[in-house]
């Protein structure tokens, strides 16, 4: 399953910045609001030290990590909802993403404008926050429109239980309540699942600061902590992400040193991104190909191999399993399998990060 994130900011916080250094693109980072008109996409691999192990271990053919795509659009101003800057244009092209990401500028610099005139991540968090809000509420609204009038004259059951859904979600969003602080259902979730609300998406906050702030207190941060509770917060400098993605493994480990820092920014970010989103890796592997593949948590055997190919979900039999702990320390399948350590699980097994499968089906 493909990871998709869109990244959101005003203009001039370091989106663009911070795209050019986590898919190593050239895209355009201006120094003027609306610098990035079309979305840019990039994709990432994630880092998984775990697969580089089993590629030593197998030597395969190729090996193919699991991906990450960001999306990119510009800086969103007030109005953006409305079509200021192309605002409306802009927050369509991140409907269908997994979660979003939300730069905020926490830093100082006479150099590099800002749009509303000085730094405030506060007010920044709002103004975005409020424009994703007021996205969705014209959507909802519309629908409304539209299933009101069927609900009033058929009287079906499904059109009156959806109106009153909607109307509860457009209360909230009218009390500045995003759609993800709403507590919904499964049968609620599946109804607004096609429309794609962006207040329903998992956040993450990127809270953006100079290098020289790195490993220190900084005032804007710890002011954004206290509005934004237990959400997610990323501390990252997009210049030195930028710097990072310049070098080589060796040369980025003793950057990251000197730092004072154990891991990038970006490795922070996908952690937390996969944290919110509940998702875990499990891998296959032989001499063709050592691969990593993306599922989230609870789901079962047959669908995980169903990640891989329809046909392995749809004729599934069994899966033959082994922890990845366990085949480190045994240092081979053969070995593993010696001491007890490979499993058959059937349909209902729940897959585990880690589990290195082989998946037998017939069709």
């Amino acid at each position: 399953m493909g990871l998709k994130a869109g990244i959101v900011g005003l203009p001039n916080v370091g989106k663009s910045t911070l795209f050019n250094a986590i898919t190593k693109k050239n895209i355009l980072a201006a120094n003027f609001p609306f610098a990035t008109i079309d979305p840019n996409i990039g994709i990432v691999t994630v880092p998984d030290k775990r697969l580089e192990i089993l590629e030593k271990m197998y030597d395969p053919n190729k090996t193919i990590p699991t991906s990450y795509e960001f999306i990119d659009i510009a800086g969103l101003i007030k109005g953006a909802s409305k079509g200021e800057g192309l605002g409306n244009k802009f927050l369509s092209n991140i409907r269908d993403v997994d979660a979003i990401c939300e730069v905020i500028r926490c830093f100082e610099d006479d150099n590099i404008i800002h749009v509303e005139g000085n730094v405030d991540p506060i007010r920044d968090v709002e103004t975005i926050n409020i424009e994703l809000i007021l996205s969705d509420l014209e959507i909802v609204e519309n629908r409304i429109s539209k299933i009101e009038k069927k609900a009033q004259s058929t009287k079906e059951k499904e059109a009156i239980y959806e109106l009153e859904l909607l109307t509860k979600i457009r209360n909230s969003l009218l009390s500045n309540i995003s759609v993800r602080d709403i507590e919904l259902d499964i049968n609620e979730k599946n109804i607004i699942k096609p429309f794609n609300l962006l207040t329903q998406k998992p956040i993450i906050y990127i809270a953006n600061i100079k290098e020289l702030d790195i490993g220190k207190e900084n005032k804007y941060i710890e002011a954004l902590k206290k509005i934004l509770h237990n959400s997610e917060i990323v501390e990252m400098c997009t210049k030195v992400e930028s710097e990072l993605s310049e070098m080589n493994d060796e040369d980025k480990y003793l950057f990251l040193s000197e730092l004072g820092i154990k891991e990038s920014g970006l490795d922070k970010l996908i952690k937390s991104t996969y944290n919110i989103l509940g998702l875990a890796t499990f891998f296959t592997v032989g001499v063709d190909e050592c691969r990593a593949w993306t599922f989230k948590r609870g789901m079962k055997a047959p669908e995980c191999a169903g990640i891989i190919h329809s046909d392995f979900e749809r004729g599934f039999i069994r899966a033959e399993v082994i922890s990845y702990e366990d085949l480190i320390f045994y240092g081979s399948e053969l070995k593993a399998k010696e001491a007890g350590k490979m499993r058959l699980e059937g349909k209902d097994y729940i897959m585990k990060d880690g589990d290195i499968c082989h998946f037998r089906f017939n069709v």
